[in-house]
């Protein structure tokens, strides 16, 4: 399975910016997809996580300001990121949490930098 994402970029401070990331593969089921962050110098933070039946959750820093959502068709979620702050710049990173092959699996895609600045 292959994750990729696309979107990122620089976003003004109270604008917004939407990330995407798409798993492509053959015989898997997505449990749950995720996108995480990372600042310099630190460990990759959970933004927001979606199941496949739409359950949904955020951190605290961003509840309220993103939005995550998936296609389950085309096996893609999705990241609106709303009323950014410079705070949020970081590498943000899709992650899925899927099963195939009668076994439960964990990828990343690769990081892709988000910068809010003015």
């Amino acid at each position: 399975v292959q994750l990729q994402a696309s979107g990122g970029g620089l976003g003004q401070p109270g604008g917004s910016l939407r990330l995407s990331c798409a798993a492509s593969g053959s015989d898997f089921s997505i449990n749950t997809m995720s996108w995480y962050r990372k600042f310099p110098g630190n460990q990759r933070d959970l933004v927001a996580s979606i199941t496949s039946g739409g359950s949904t959750n955020y951190s605290d820093s961003v509840k309220g300001r993103f939005t995550i959502s998936m296609d389950n068709a085309k096996n893609t979620v999705y990241l609106q990121m709303d009323s950014l702050k410079p705070d949020d710049t970081a590498v943000y990173f899709c992650n899925v949490d899927l099963f195939q092959y009668s076994s439960s699996w964990v990828y990343w895609g690769k990081g892709t930098q988000v910068t809010v600045s003015s």
